[in-house]
């Protein structure tokens, strides 16, 4: 049975991320005849990605042909699934992110989800996201489902469905990644361990975990202090374990930026973090790896089209949501994964509006989000903190309200734990200013805080580098590894280039 649709990339510039999930939807027997259109604002990344996966489809023996725009509207025409993997602003505005709130003593790893970089990158995304979505209103296909990859994913799947009005599903790969070591401290295969996890993204929590019927949620903070490896490396996720009693999704860095305790002190965040690999809490890790990743990508590129095509066969398929969705919509095979949708009830202790991550099912009847009830008490205070923060960023992004900015920069744990008001008001004018070029919605906004920002009589700010910070290496550097800066530019792929 062969089935024709369309699908589209925005963002489509992100390399190994938009080539990877092309192989896992292309390696599904029946979506061997689908149509494909790639989207991106940067003409010379869109060539390349389009030249390197037009490769792999012909190597497969395929007659796709990848209609590659960057006229966004052209490539989202008859378009039945949108997968959206942009970042606003590129690296120049994620550098804003990370670096001036280290001038008010605000420490980020990551600084895309939550923090004082996560709600700034959320009025970028909110702002093209609602004009994403109305090219998709009005040129892709009537029941077009909009799969969103882009951080925070939180506050971007909210405006799209309650603003946006597009049926939106945000997908993370964080489950499938604490799963994995779950399993691992449990000595067990991943396929050995049932979950329940619940939440909101990147604070998703594993409420039960069970291996043949038996339940080992209980055993899980002696299996993780035990781990050769995870004792070092995850010190914050076994710290909130053993004081919430349940195991969270994210990795050690981002998690330790979510909530109020373990960056707020420059001498203690050495205590919580460690730095052999950039996830584990490095300051600024994620932009270091990020700007390595571009500048090996720009020079390694010619290098991977001499490199095997990817082979579209299910056991090379990733564990991405995405292709496991559409294959279920479109031929009826069940799937089950963790997908980011409005709570409609969904989990009870947590607002009908807000975007949870919970257990999902997809055939051909949709994806249907099973009743999970009330989270843990604990669990439930910190995803609610949460909650408020992205409710308030979702609302000041789309009516351009900086009074609600700075409400959510005042309510972000991080944030405040380290800084007094006057400090969170200062820091917001500046970092207004510093990307008024991707803020269209606060041009009134941005003129006074200019206007603040140059008649003097400001609160002192610190030359601050952070407590963990590295350098970025040079593309000569990076080559003495070649496969570490390769692996390395994946990581860093996602919505980035």
């Amino acid at each position: 049975m062969k089935v024709s649709f369309k699908i589209a990339f925005i963002g489509a510039g992100s390399i190994g991320f938009t080539r990877g999930l092309l192989r896992d939807i292309l390696s599904v027997p029946e979506f061997r005849e689908i149509e494909v259109a790639f989207t991106d604002i940067n003409q010379h990344n869109l060539e390349m990605v389009t030249q390197l996966c037009q490769r792999d489809i012909k190597e497969n023996g395929l007659k796709i042909t990848i209609q590659a725009t960057t006229n966004r509207r052209e490539a989202l025409k008859g378009a039945k699934y949108v997968f959206n993997v942009v970042r606003i602003g590129g690296l120049e505005a994620f550098k804003h992110d990370v670096e001036i709130p280290l001038k008010y003593g605000v420490d980020q790893c990551v600084g895309d989800t939550l923090s004082a970089g996560g709600i700034m990158y959320g009025q970028r995304g909110v702002a093209e996201m609602l004009e994403i979505c109305k090219d998709i209103r009005e040129q892709a296909d009537p029941d077009v489902l909009l799969l969103n990859y882009a951080n925070p994913m939180a506050m971007l799947t909210w405006a799209c469905n309650k603003y946006g009005k597009v049926n939106t599903i945000g997908l993370c790969h964080g489950v499938q990644n604490g799963h994995k070591q779950i399993a691992e401290v449990l000595q067990k295969t991943k396929e050995e361990v049932d979950i329940i996890c619940a939440g909101i993204n990147h604070q998703t929590w594993y409420i039960q975990v069970k291996t043949d019927g038996e339940d080992r949620t209980n055993e899980l903070l002696e299996a993780f202090e035990a781990h050769p490896e995870f004792k070092d490396t995850e010190k914050v996720r076994i710290d909130m374990l053993r004081r919430f009693g349940y195991f969270s999704t994210e990795s050690n860095g981002h998690l330790s930026e979510y909530v109020p305790w373990y960056r707020k002190r420059p001498e203690e965040i050495h205590e919580w973090i460690d730095m052999s690999s950039w996830i584990n809490g490095e300051t600024g890790g994620y932009l270091r790896v990020c700007t390595e990743g571009r500048n090996w990508f720009e020079t390694d590129f010619p290098n991977w089209l001499k490199e095997p095509a990817y082979e579209y066969k299910e056991e090379h398929r990733g564990e991405e949501h995405g292709s496991y969705i559409l294959e279920g919509l479109e031929t009826g095979r069940v799937y089950r994964g963790h997908f980011n949708r409005v709570n409609h009830g969904i989990i009870t202790n947590l607002p009908n509006d807000a975007i949870i991550e919970a257990p999902g099912y997809v055939d051909r009847n949709g994806i249907n989000m099973p009743y999970v009830g009330d989270l843990p008490l604990g669990p439930a205070a910190v995803c609610n903190v949460s909650i408020s923060v992205q409710r308030l960023a979702v609302e000041a992004a789309v009516h351009g309200d900086d009074y609600l900015l700075r409400q959510a920069m005042m309510m972000d744990p991080l944030v405040g734990a380290v800084c007094n008001p006057k400090e969170i008001w200062q820091m917001v004018d500046e970092m207004l200013v510093a990307q008024r070029e991707w803020l269209p919605q606060y041009q009134d906004s941005i003129k006074k805080a200019e206007s603040r920002l140059q008649q003097g009589d400001l609160v002192p700010t610190k030359n601050y580098q952070g407590a963990a910070r590295l350098n970025v290496k040079t593309v000569e550097e990076m080559a003495k590894d070649r496969e570490a800066a390769k692996k390395n530019a994946g990581e860093a792929d996602k919505g980035n280039f």
